[in-house]
Order: C-alpha cells, then sequence, then structure tokens
C-alpha cells in the first residue's frame, strides 16, 4: 500500500512564529513610541512656558540624562546610534549581542534622548529593539544558524512596521536594505511578523496614518519635469548628508571628551533651540504634518533646512540612541516644500502642485542616503495613506537614487557597518599586510559587485582606487576594468589571499 506523501509544513511554522515576534515587538516598539512622544510633549510644554527655575531644572536634568545614557553605552556601545548598522552585522555574522542587554538598555536610552527634543528618529531604534526581541525568541527555543537569522530579521520588520504603521515598508526594508535576501522563508516570516506588529500598534495610536498628507489635484504628467529637477537636487543633498554623518565622529573626537559622553553636547545644545524654535523639536514627525495645515515661505523654509540639518548631524553624530529614518524624511519634505515654493514663486509650478513635491521628496531624499528606493516608495504610500502617487514616487526615487550612485555614494547603513566592523576585522591579523591588486578588462571582478565573490576568509578589501579616485568598498560597489584593489590580510597568508584573487582580477586567458 503506497504512503500518502507527507505535507511540509514549515512555512506555517514559520508564520506563526512570524505573527508571535511581532506581537511581542509590536507592543515594545508601541510602547517605547507612545513614551518619546509623551515626553517630547512634555518637552515642548516646558520650553513654550520658560521660567528660570524651569530653564535651571531642564539644564540640570539634561545633565544627568546625559551621564545616565553614558553608562548604559558604555555597558553595550551597541545600543548607539540607530542600530540598523549592528543588525546588519549581526545579519552577515560579523557582529553579534547579548539580546537582553540591547533591548532594555536601548529602549530606556532611546526614550530619554529622542523624547528630550534631539533630532533623532525613533525608526532605528525600533528596528533594534524588534531584532532583539526575535533574537530573544530564537535564543528562548534553542534556535541557530538560518533560522535564528530569519527571526532576527522578522523582528526588525515588526520594529519599522509597529513605529510607522508600515508592514509592508517594513518587509521591504528587511529584504532590501538588512538581510539582503528574498527568500520565500525570509519575506513570508518578515511579513507575518510586520502585520502582526501593526495590528498591535493600531490599537495604541489608531487607524490614521503617521504622515497624511492630502494633496488637491493629482500632478499632470507634462510637469514631471520638475520631479527630475527635484530628483537631481536630492541626490546631491543627500550625497552631502552621507558625507557630513560619516564625518561627524571625527569632528567630535576634537572636544577630546569620551565617546559616551559626547552625547551631552547636543543634549545642552538642544536647551536653547527648544526655548527658540520648540516647533522643531524630536525626529520631525509634527514638522511634515505642520505642512497640510500650512507651507511656510521660502526664506523660512530655507532656514528650516539650515537648523534641521546642522542639528541633525549634532545629534546623530554624537552616538546617542537614536536613528535617521525620520529626520531623513522630514529634510525630504523641507527640501520638496523649498523647491516648490521657489518654482511657484517664479511662476514655473501652480502652487497646488508644491504639496505632492513635498510627499514625493520624503520619498526620494530616503531613497539617495540610504540606497532603498522600493522602501522608499511603499513607506511614503503607507504612512500618507494614498497609492496614487506609485509612479512620481518610482521616477524621484529612481532619479534621487542614480545621481547619488553615480557621485559614489555608500548606503548610508553599509557604511556606518563598515566602520563597525572594521576594528574587528583588522583586529583578528596577527600581523597585518597590505597589497595591491589591478583589475584587468575581461576578468571576473570586471563589472561585478563587491558582495558578489567570496572574498577569502584572512582577507579584508579596504579600499578601491580608480584613477585620482579614492573609495571606501561597500556591498554594492561595481568593480570596473582598471580598478586597484588594496587588500590587508595577515602575513601569513599573504601568499595564498593573493593567488585566490589574482585569479578574478586577471584577463582570461585566450
Amino acid at each position: 500500500m503506497q504512503r500518502k506523501k507527507s505535507h511540509d509544513n514549515t512555512r506555517f511554522k514559520f508564520i506563526i512564529t512570524g505573527l508571535v515576534i511581532g506581537a511581542a515587538a509590536g507592543f515594545v516598539v508601541a510602547l517605547f513610541r507612545l513614551l518619546i512622544e509623551k515626553l517630547l510633549d512634555f518637552m515642548k510644554y516646558l520650553y513654550m512656558h520658560p521660567t528660570p527655575q524651569i530653564i535651571i531644572g531642564i539644564v540640570i536634568v539634561s545633565i544627568i540624562a546625559g551621564l545616565f545614557i553614558a553608562l548604559l553605552v558604555k555597558q553595550q556601545p551597541n545600543i548607539s546610534g540607530s542600530g540598523i548598522p549592528q543588525i546588519e552585522g549581526q545579519l552577515h555574522g560579523d557582529l553579534d549581542f547579548n539580546w537582553w542587554a540591547i533591548l532594555w538598555r536601548k529602549f530606556v536610552a532611546g526614550v530619554i534622548g529622542i523624547g528630550s527634543g534631539l533630532f533623532l528618529g525613533r525608526e532605528g531604534p525600533s528596528i533594534q529593539l524588534g531584532s532583539a526581541v526575535g533574537q530573544g525568541f530564537a535564543d528562548v527555543r534553542g534556535k541557530s544558524g538560518a533560522d535564528r537569522r530569519v527571526m532576527i530579521a522578522s523582528g526588525a520588520a515588526a520594529g519599522l512596521s509597529a513605529a510607522f504603521n508600515a508592514p509592508l515598508a517594513g518587509t521591504m526594508f528587511v529584504l532590501e536594505e538588512v538581510y539582503h535576501n528574498f527568500s520565500p522563508l525570509v519575506w513570508m516570516t518578515s511579513l507575518a511578523s510586520a502585520v502582526a506588529a501593526d495590528l498591535v500598534s493600531l490599537n495604541f495610536f489608531g487607524l490614521t496614518p503617521v504622515l497624511h498628507l492630502v494633496y488637491l489635484k493629482t500632478m499632470p504628467v507634462y510637469m514631471y519635469w520638475h520631479i527630475i529637477l527635484l530628483g537631481i537636487l536630492l541626490g546631491l543633498l543627500g550625497m552631502l548628508y552621507s558625507k557630513c554623518t560619516l564625518a561627524m565622529p571625527r569632528v567630535y573626537a576634537l572636544t577630546h571628551l569620551s565617546r559616551p559622553l559626547q552625547g551631552l553636547i547636543p543634549l545642552l545644545l538642544v536647551i536653547p533651540l527648544g526655548l527658540a524654535v520648540p516647533d522643531l523639536l524630536g525626529g520631525g514627525n509634527s514638522v511634515i504634518l505642520s505642512f497640510g495645515a500650512h507651507v511656510p515661505l521660502l526664506w523660512p523654509l530655507i532656514w528650516m533646512f539650515v537648523i534641521r540639518f546642522v542639528f541633525s548631524m549634532i545629534s546623530y553624530g554624537s552616538g546617542l540612541p537614536g536613528g535617521i529614518f525620520l529626520p531623513i524624511l522630514t529634510l525630504g519634505a523641507v527640501i520638496g516644500g523649498v523647491y516648490g515654493v521657489f518654482m511657484a514663486d517664479m511662476g514655473l509650478l501652480p502652487r497646488v502642485y508644491i504639496m505632492n513635491l513635498i510627499i514625493f521628496a520624503m520619498a526620494g531624499y530616503f531613497a539617495g542616503i540610504g540606497k532603498a528606493p522600493f522602501t522608499a516608495i511603499l513607506l511614503i504610500t503607507e504612512m500618507v495613506g494614498s497609492i496614487k502617487n506609485l509612479l512620481p514616487l518610482a521616477l524621484l526615487s529612481l532619479t534621487a537614487f542614480t545621481v547619488t550612485d553615480l557621485l559614489g555614494g555608500a548606503p548610508i547603513y553599509e557604511a556606518l557597518l563598515s566602520r563597525l566592523v572594521l576594528p574587528n576585522q583588522l583586529g583578528r591579523l596577527h600581523q597585518p599586510v597590505r597589497f595591491e591588486l589591478p583589475i584587468f578588462a575581461g576578468a571576473t571582478l570586471d563589472s561585478a559587485q563587491v558582495r558578489d565573490f567570496q572574498w577569502p576568509t584572512d582577507s579584508l578589501l579596504v579600499e578601491i582606487r580608480r584613477g585620482d579616485d579614492r573609495r571606501i568598498p561597500h556591498g554594492d560597489t561595481v568593480l570596473r576594468a582598471g580598478d586597484t584593489l588594496v587588500i590587508m590580510t595577515d602575513e601569513r597568508h599573504q601568499r595564498d589571499v593573493r593567488k585566490v584573487i589574482e585569479k578574478v582580477a586577471e584577463a582570461p586567458e585566450t
């Protein structure tokens, strides 16, 4: 008698796992988001009703808060920043953490730092909190390897979904930016987790989209040249944002404060800013929503961009636990406002379309900086609550992405990750040496991305020289004939490593 073929329920089990992780992560992130909003509202109230006693109290509490956060960061350095590079490193196998040590410290430090009014986003920390929940679930169940990575990734998707009420964008962000893998098991588990987290978050915050902006008229196709020009502007300013962000640790090093104590600087500098312009405090959610009621004139918008750009650098560059996700979207909205108002003042754009450009620019700026256009398109579609913008969103995101890519810009989170893992990788080399190899036309590496090649275990690609240009490599850097690779390895393995790489860098024999 023929036995019935057993049914493979692996995917079903992972979907259930995703739902459980998503529900738990959704609750953690929703509570995180709620506490930040309450604290930020309280701080804005204090700044709007200042007295000498209140100002002195804010200064004292800010110093205490800064010292407390410094203690948490010193205990667990991987809670600093957004947390997204740390998750990428964990999924790539370069980093690993104690999930509980990350979870509670990131939660507490994030609420205090972001809720104080700094120009930091809650989304990156929410993603790290979600991934910590996923890792905790995996560790409790004794999972390792690929199963553990899938659970961490699904928790990350849940974190972004709960932070923005955007389950599709949360899933796509994990696939496009964090995991770099579109396998069915990964996306199904992540989607289930993101949906569960969104359902939990909706019970806290309701059904209204996070950035509910409404435009009056759809922009006609014959005016899409504005989208191309705006995309170029966003790509150029996105490159500026990335370069400034990556340069900030060197700027802060000039203070001669230890890294954990550098957070005191923005916590004190935000006080006069809060007294002067309390409405600008925070990650920027309220700034974006204010455009729905009134778009300022050109010069106030330009000043708003300068203030938010500079203080975003100061806030994130300090290493405080907080992200750049929402600050990037806010800057994109302001840039869209500046462009739209300028063109309207010049008589080249009907004012009714300014709001359209503000919405589109949020996606374009994130696409240029994060190099994740699909996430950008889905995120703004879900956050604004309209699917009518897909074509202009795609066109603007693609334009900004292309401009940044042509200028050699790296995905911001991948560039930040390389700075985290490089010291560890170099530390594993007992007697580090470096050598250079050119890439010849027709070689295997010609026109290949860095991540397409399995580099030898004992090697590290530290630089790519292209003519007079020197580039820090990242995963999607395309290698070209004529490039010179600068590689570090251990002296004991130099010969073997060189031999492996020479095979794919030299021209094939004819």
